[in-house]
Order: C-alpha cells, then sequence, then structure tokens
C-alpha cells in the first residue's frame, strides 16, 4: 500500500473514531467508510447489507445505485458473495468473472452487466455475532493483496462495533432495536431521494448526495432530514456552487 493510500487509510480510522460518540448519524458513518474504500482498495463501488439476521438483510449504503441494485438483487436471490460472507461468517472473495459464474451465474451476469469482474466481501463479524458485510466490487480480475484484505478487514470491524458498540452488546434486545432503526432509517432515506430526485429532475445518486450535503451543512441527522423532505418540513434547493465550484 502506497504512502498516500496508508495516509488515506488511517485518516479513514481517524474520522470512524471521531464518529463514535452518543447520538452519531450510523448512516452517514457507513456511507463515509464505503466512499473511502473505493478509494483505498482500488474498487469501482462499495456497500454494506446489515440486518438482525441473515434472513431481515437490506442494503444500508452504497456508492451508488449500480452497486445498491447488485445488493438488492442478492437478498430478493438470497445468494451470492455478499450474502455468503454473511451466512458463513468468513470472507468470501470471488477473483473473475467465470468463477462467479461458477459459484452464482445470476450474480454473475448482474455484476457483469454493471462492469464488476471480482468481488470481496467481508462480514461484520464481532464475537461470534455476524450482523451484515463489507462488499468491494472491482471492474478488474485478482484478488486483494495481503495488507489491503487486512487493511479491509480492520475497517469492517470498525463498521460492526460502530452498529453494535459495547453498551448494547450485552442485550441482544438492544441490538436488534439498533439495528432496526439503522434499517428504517434507510427505507426513510430512499424515499426522501425519490422525492428530491423528482422534485428537482436528478438521479437518484445526485439527490442522495444533495440529502447528505443539507444533512452537514444543518448537522441534522440524515434520517430526521429525509423525514422532513417526506413530510415536507424540510425544503431542500440546488444550492449555488461558488464561481468555479461544482454543486453536490
Amino acid at each position: 500500500m502506497s504512502d498516500s493510500r496508508e495516509t488515506l487509510l488511517v485518516r479513514t480510522f481517524v474520522t470512524l473514531a471521531d464518529s463514535l460518540v452518543a447520538d452519531y448519524d450510523i448512516i452517514d458513518l457507513l456511507q463515509t467508510l464505503v466512499d473511502r474504500c473505493t478509494d483505498l482498495f482500488d474498487a469501482s463501488a462499495a456497500g454494506i447489507i446489515l440486518g438482525p439476521d441473515d434472513r431481515h438483510l437490506e442494503v444500508i449504503v452504497s456508492t451508488g445505485e449500480a452497486s445498491r441494485s447488485i445488493g438488492l438483487m442478492q437478498l430478493r436471490a438470497g445468494e451470492g458473495p455478499c450474502v455468503e460472507a454473511v451466512t458463513s461468517g468468513r470472507v468470501v472473495s470471488v477473483t473473475s468473472r467465470a468463477e462467479m459464474h461458477d459459484r452464482w451465474p445470476t450474480f454473475a451476469d448482474a455484476a457483469s452487466e454493471s462492469g464488476y469482474v471480482s468481488v470481496h466481501a467481508i462480514p461484520l463479524r464481532l464475537r461470534g455475532e455476524t450482523i451484515g458485510s463489507l462488499n468491494l466490487f472491482r471492474d478488474h480480475e485478482g484478488a486483494l493483496n495481503d495488507s489491503d484484505a487486512t487493511a479491509a478487514q480492520a475497517l469492517a470491524d470498525v463498521a460492526t462495533i460502530s452498529v453494535l458498540q459495547e453498551r448494547v452488546i450485552r442485550d441482544s434486545t438492544m441490538v436488534r432495536e439498533q439495528l432496526q432503526r439503522a434499517l428504517d432509517s434507510r427505507v426513510v432515506i430512499e424515499q426522501a431521494k425519490g422525492v428530491i430526485s423528482h422534485t428537482h429532475q436528478l438521479d437518484m445518486d445526485s439527490a442522495y448526495r444533495l440529502i447528505r450535503y443539507h444533512s452537514r451543512s444543518s448537522q441534522t441527522s440524515l434520517s430526521a432530514v429525509a423525514a422532513g423532505v417526506i413530510d415536507g418540513s424540510v425544503k431542500i434547493e440546488l444550492p449555488t456552487p461558488p464561481r468555479g465550484a461544482s454543486a453536490p
């Protein structure tokens, strides 16, 4: 891993650690993680699936609609590398289009259409409990090298801790409630993306960036902003970028 990537990795850990405070925004935290992973691990896209058990998984964050669709397709089919990482509790790495097709033909066809030819799926696991997976999609064949695989696993561990936290690990009911709140927030955010997309004639990725920009600018959680967009109490306008800059 180059010095610049090592620096980005350290900054990512610092960002995640700084976010682990009371009332932190879990969706924004996990979104930051997958956004950074594409740069860190030479991935075309990344995403996280999450759930209280392997029968109730959802795509909680993704770097774009293409990777989100791939995740949803696996959940509907009940198979694929990302789902297998959760159900097995082990890292699932497929390094070529041929290997994907041999193991999951439906997934391989969908991945190929999106330009993904290799996948590295890491279970979000702590103390024997697996709650989801961090998934890296790449547009070239080959496995992650050892140092990148180790770093990706470390980030997955931080993501797991950020969801569970020490104070809720002891109580399975609280863990399920924490996970359900995250899943409920994702549903509201998806609805708000649709509203913003329709209102401003944006694609869904741009609509999400606009909601996230407003959340950070107003220091309000993503789920609260999204709920306001849906009930009409929050109006989000397209920002006017400074000269020479572009809107989010």
